[in-house]
């Protein structure tokens, strides 16, 4: 027996060896998207003002390593760490068509721009129209003087390109939602607003009732939930917060907007936390598809689309926060 025992041994080393994964072969889950957002017409992903530490081209990668196609560009962020020139209207026909094959090879879309200026100028706000043709944008996002308005509606539809108007926090020109509405009145439906949901809980607003004015009127979104709704209140992971996310998408769906979200994290964050938004948006989608789906089997849903009664929100309960807001752009 003594003399079999080093053989047992030296057999179950090597059953354990051969059974072992190795480490060069473990591969991690591939990234999860939000499928169930893309199958209800709900596009995700992020402002690169959320990577604005970092270049556009990593931005880029970060977004797809969370399973993301989608990217809303800012003015001013260097394009890559061999590229100094800054991301906007005025790049180079060569360093555009690097930006291009980088959105290719990531399998990321540029879907919108903004925050920027659109000038009062007619020549002037042409070239960022055909500019951002050029590069396949749908929307953008911009704060312009409401004077410019019918000018710029012109060009919305003769480029087929949306202008979405973002709000800042009180006291800025489009903070209220009732201005918005004001401003888009007898204009082309290519002028809306680009919904930012923690301006407007930091201006003191109702993100659901806001949503509920701009009926209709919602192209894009920056969508974010805060510890708290007033002016330090800073993002964390959607669920999580005071600004009652779910209750939000369920408006949204409840509207039957179809387009674009984009994350836009102002705060302290890791991939993990980003993470956290994505797979939140993912299961609201899924659980509003399937009530919807329910209702209409049941013959629940009326005509528009809408929910009676609608998916009740729930959201877990955040941690403390450990570090202080940021400030908001």
């Amino acid at each position: 027996m003594n003399k079999l025992l080093p053989v047992v041994v030296a057999i179950a080393l090597a059953a354990q060896i051969c059974t072992a994964a190795d480490p060069a072969e473990k591969k991690s889950p591939a990234p999860k998207g939000a499928p169930a957002a893309e199958a209800i017409g709900w596009r995700l992903g992020a402002q690169a003002y959320t990577f604005r530490r970092v270049t556009f081209f990593e931005a880029v990668d970060k977004i797809a390593a969370l399973g993301l196609k989608y990217v809303e560009m800012y003015p001013g962020q260097r394009v890559s760490k061999d590229i100094s020139a800054k991301t906007n209207n005025k790049m180079s026909p060569e360093v555009t068509a690097k930006v291009q094959a980088k959105l290719k090879a990531a399998g990321v879309k540029l879907v919108c721009y903004g925050v920027t200026g659109l000038p009062g100028n007619e020549d002037a706000c042409r070239k960022i129209f055909q500019w951002a043709k050029k590069m396949g944008i749908e929307t953008i996002v911009s704060e312009p003087n409401p004077k410019d308005l019918p000018m710029i509606g012109k060009l919305c539809d003769e480029f087929g390109i949306n202008v979405a108007i973002h709000n800042h926090p009180k006291a800025s020109r489009y903070w209220n939602p009732d201005t918005v509405l004001a401003a888009c009145k007898g204009l082309t439906k290519r002028i809306g607003a680009c919904a930012d949901t923690g301006h407007w809980a930091r201006s003191g607003l109702d993100p659901i009732e806001c949503l509920k004015k701009l009926k209709g009127r919602i192209i894009s979104f920056h969508f974010k939930d805060l510890n708290k709704k007033e002016r330090g209140g800073h993002d964390v992971p959607w669920g999580t917060g005071g600004c009652d996310a779910a209750g939000m998408l369920a408006e949204i769906r409840s509207q039957g907007f179809k387009g674009v979200f984009s994350i836009e994290y102002e705060h302290k964050f890791d991939h993990a936390t980003l993470a956290k938004c994505v797979s939140f948006f993912n299961e609201q989608a899924a659980k509003l598809a399937k009530v919807a789906s329910a209702a209409k089997d049941t013959g629940a849903a009326g005509p528009t689309g809408r929910l009676s009664p609608p998916l009740k929100a729930t959201r877990a309960v955040a941690p403390a926060p450990k570090e202080k807001a940021a400030k908001p752009r």
